[in-house]
């Protein structure tokens, strides 16, 4: 008996936490910290803050991956939810290892928009998307992030004879669609944008340059 006790502990599964960009959201977790917990098998349930019953996650149950896609099963996103795994070994089962509480809207991380640029003589026009969601539409289209944040673009201008590294703020708002004037033709500019929500003051990383020759 006190073989398995040791057992059970050792593949106890480690570091159970919700990562999530955009509403698209997973379970990751570590194995225990015996050699052969690698070899170990794992089961996820899940449920919203204050329910009594765990859900299990079918996809997730006897699995060898240690990533587990709750998406789906938390797309209310002002819902606070946990989960929790635990392993099998060579019919041994470990106890339960508790996630912390997630709340998608608070905690999803917002990825950057996507941008297009399109240049004149004198000037660059500059194209935004908000990042979508997974969740979709009656129609089928996917929900995009603003539909759940007040979101604002931050548009950035980066010239680059001066500094690559100098990013000046050319424009803040929600237009979809800016014209930067009055640029010096022959010369590299790129354009980076971000989101930015000034409710939570939560900025995005930084959207891939978009680079042109005026």
């Amino acid at each position: 008996v006190l073989e398995n006790q040791d057992l059970q502990n050792s593949i106890k599964p480690q570091k159970v936490e919700f990562h999530s960009v955009n509403f698209n959201t997973t379970l990751h977790w570590q194995p225990g910290w015996a050699r052969e917990a690698r070899d170990a098998l794992y089961f996820v349930q899940y449920k919203v803050y204050g329910q009594s019953m765990w859900q299990n996650k079918d996809e997730c149950w006897g699995i060898s991956s240690r990533v587990c896609d709750l998406t789906h099963e938390t797309s209310d996103v002002q819902e606070p939810y946990y989960s929790r795994v635990r392993a099998a070994l060579a019919g041994v089962y470990s106890k339960w290892s508790l996630s912390c509480r997630f709340t998608p809207w608070r905690e999803t991380v917002i990825g950057p928009p996507m941008v297009t640029v399109a240049q004149s003589s004198k000037s660059i026009t500059v194209k935004l998307q908000a990042p979508h969601s997974p969740y979709k539409r009656k129609r089928g289209s996917k929900i995009p992030m603003t539909n759940y944040y007040d979101l604002l673009f931050q548009v950035f201008i980066i010239n680059n004879l001066l500094d690559e590294q100098h990013r000046v703020l050319v424009y803040e708002g929600k237009d979809k669609v800016i014209k930067i004037q009055d640029l010096r033709p022959g010369v590299s500019y790129c354009i980076v944008a971000k989101m930015y929500m000034p409710m939570l003051d939560h900025n995005s990383a930084y959207s891939s340059r978009q680079c042109t020759v005026l």
